[in-house]
């Protein structure tokens, strides 16, 4: 089973910012959002991972299906690489951490302290945690900040590779992931109409 959106309406700060948002993603599938910042890209992730109620619409995929990726590369400072890994690993009832380790290139850092990790190696480690969770679709909000050329790359074969296994993407970014059969969706189209005020009925400080 995939996941299907339709007619969903997104809200931030408690207006509308998206409405008519529909599109389907299958096993093997992923689809990269694509428009000016402010569209209203992140709004979209976060109210497809459950963190904040849609406006209208349906958001359908399997219980417990998505794991999400956002600029905070949720991390214990005092933790090592490894013991990060173990930490996410046993919340998602997974255990596996050796391939993340190796295909997210940390294994020689497996026993530093994510405290004293460069920006780059952080969001590594950080993004290595989607590997452990054992969830088939990822949703990721501009998941390569901080990574140099080499990384961008690495990551973006942890993507066709998570792919290739059925599982799914949609992923917020500018950056060519290499992922030739992403279909693109264009947020812009989707934007909400604002509500129209009458004199006196809005306080101009506030735009």
């Amino acid at each position: 089973m995939g996941l299907n959106v339709r007619d969903l309406a997104c809200a931030r700060g408690g207006l509308a910012m998206l409405e008519g948002v529909s599109f389907s993603i299958s096993p093997g599938a992923a689809l990269v959002l694509r428009g000016p910042n402010g569209c209203g890209k992140t709004t979209l992730l976060r109210t497809l991972a459950g963190l904040q109620p849609a406006f209208g619409g349906e958001v359908d995929c399997p219980p417990e299906a998505i794991a999400y990726a956002a600029h905070a590369d949720g991390l214990k400072a005092t933790l090592s690489v490894s013991e990060n890994l173990q930490f996410w690993a046993a919340i998602y009832g997974t255990r596996d951490i050796d391939t993340a380790l190796e295909q997210m290139n940390l294994r020689a850092l497996a026993g530093r302290a994510a405290q004293n990790l460069s920006a780059g190696q952080k969001r590594r480690l950080g993004l290595a945690r989607l590997m452990v969770t054992g969830r088939p679709i990822w949703v990721l909000d501009e998941p390569t900040v901080s990574l140099d050329v080499a990384s961008v790359a690495l990551f973006g074969d942890v993507v066709r590779h998570h792919l290739a296994s059925g599982g799914m993407a949609v992923i917020a970014t500018h950056i060519d992931l290499g992922l030739p059969e992403a279909e693109i969706l264009d947020l812009s189209r989707f934007k909400a109409r604002l509500p129209e005020f009458g004199v006196g009925d809005f306080n101009e400080a506030f735009l």
